[in-house]
């Protein structure tokens, strides 16, 4: 997945938490591109990232 708009390593470097967070959500939103989704990441920001998930299906869990 490539996202023109942000830098990545800089959101990486300062702010390790709110990077997973959002990596996990492009992933979610804008489909995986060939990659997998860390079951352990998911489960652990799952309360947080739930909100922002624009399936409503995918809500629903």
């Amino acid at each position: 997945m490539y996202n023109w708009s942000t830098d990545e390593e800089k959101l990486k470097r300062n702010y390790p938490q709110e990077y997973q967070k959002w990596r996990l959500l492009q992933l979610i939103n804008y489909g995986l591109d060939g990659e997998k989704i860390d079951c352990k990441l998911l489960k652990k920001h799952w309360p947080e990232i739930r909100k922002e998930i624009l399936d409503k299906k995918i809500k629903e869990y």
